[in-house]
């Protein structure tokens, strides 16, 4: 079987719906000497790689943060006729040009190629960043010289911001796609962005949509039984795929098997994929409005303040999202994780918990249709979701 594809915006490159990530099949996360490299742990790289291409996954994506990833594909992806793959890396952002070069002359030292098709600018998730991207002598300036020299042929930005910062930015109009999170569980808070995405005719990726989207390869009773017949996986990769903004699913496999789930349903429901995700969307939908209330599940995060707005700048609406999808689907590992790194995640993930709730002044949530429940659902959501052991991001573990 092989997966379909779609025209990833305005770069006109026909993308397969699925993309092979490059984060979770190298060997740790800090940059290794190659004799360090484990024989098995290489193998199993090149089998991933063998085994996307034989199922159309042909879009390879890593980044310089991701360890000795690129150096692992290095190994691999100049033995394949290079018109046969599409390959993203990506660099954090810098303060010049000059740094941006250096990280991506690194780059392609490790992956052994002549050009990369997609470059993206890594963690645009503030304001200052894009300004930093932007100015003069910037990362921008810096990637405009590699397409003039033929190495690198569209440019795009990754992000872990929500709309304040990802809107935007895509309507500066200088990238060509964009890699974002947007999945059922984030449909309400992160959809303008997707929406700002295809004003530009931009290519949209979407990160993390088995993790972040609720770690479905693990998932709950009751997520299960919703999305029968499909896996909540299955259910996800069509909920999101069903829209014609998104083109692409990052697929982060640690074993060549990981795909087969994911290249079985798009490949056997890519023609009725509308249908049967809308189907069972709404039954989940229907599920959280008989448990959490009609009004509750339509407008939990109308009006909550950004977390530079709040006291504490404890991030309010992070927190009541990740505590209605625990009451609604039983989320309760995915809330304690993501809970858990409030505080500690830096721009990747902002703001703080809810901690001393009943000592701070709530104002700031005047524009709620619920201000007078949230302070009892964040003091509630941490009672439950906070643990004296450190939670890691995966590029920590």
């Amino acid at each position: 079987m092989k997966v379909p594809t779609k025209r990833f915006g305005r770069t006109e490159v026909q993308m397969p719906v699925l993309t092979c990530g490059g984060m979770r099949f190298q060997q740790g996360w800090e940059d290794l000497h190659a004799e360090k490299i484990d024989r098995e742990i290489q193998d199993n790289v090149e089998a991933i790689i063998h085994h996307a291409l034989e199922s159309g996954i042909n879009h390879i994506e890593t980044a310089r943060g991701y360890g000795p990833s690129e150096m692992q594909l290095g190994w691999v992806l100049p033995k394949i006729d290079r018109s046969r793959i599409l390959v993203q890396t990506k660099i954090g952002v810098k303060e010049s040009a000059t740094e941006f070069l250096e990280d991506f002359e690194t780059s392609m030292k490790y992956l052994q190629l002549e050009y990369v098709d997609f470059l993206a600018i890594h963690g645009i998730n503030l304001p200052e960043h894009i300004e930093t991207c932007l100015k003069k002598g910037g990362c921008m300036d810096a990637i405009r010289q590699l397409q003039k020299e033929g190495r690198v042929r569209f440019c795009g930005f990754s992000t872990h911001a929500g709309p304040d910062v990802v809107v935007p930015t895509c309507e500066t109009g200088e990238f060509d796609y964009v890699n974002l999170h947007w999945y059922y569980i984030y449909n309400q808070l992160h959809w303008p962005m997707v929406e700002a995405a295809a004003a530009q005719d931009m290519g949209v990726f979407i990160i993390s949509p088995n993790d972040k989207g609720g770690m479905l390869y693990n998932p709950t009773k009751k997520m299960a039984a919703l999305c029968d017949p499909l896996t909540p996986m299955q259910w996800n990769d069509l909920y999101c795929l069903a829209r014609p903004e998104v083109h692409t699913l990052s697929i982060g496999a640690a074993t060549p098997s990981d795909f087969d789930e994911h290249v079985d349903v798009v490949s056997r429901h890519w023609n009725d994929r509308v249908a049967l995700a809308g189907k069972i969307e709404k039954r989940i939908s229907k599920s959280l409005e008989n448990d959490l209330g009609a009004d509750w599940v339509r407008h939990w995060y109308a009006g909550l303040p950004h977390y530079t707005e709040t006291p504490g700048n404890i991030n309010v609406k992070e927190i009541v999202r990740l505590w209605t999808f625990y009451k609604g689907l039983d989320l309760i590992e995915l809330a304690k994780l993501r809970y858990n790194l409030l505080g500690k995640a830096e721009h990747w993930f902002p703001g703080q918990k809810a901690t001393d709730v009943d000592d701070r002044d709530w104002s700031c949530l005047a524009g709620s249709p619920f201000a007078d429940r949230i302070p009892t659902i964040l003091s509630e959501a941490h009672d439950l979701f906070h643990a004296n052991e450190e939670a890691k991001r995966l590029s920590e573990s």
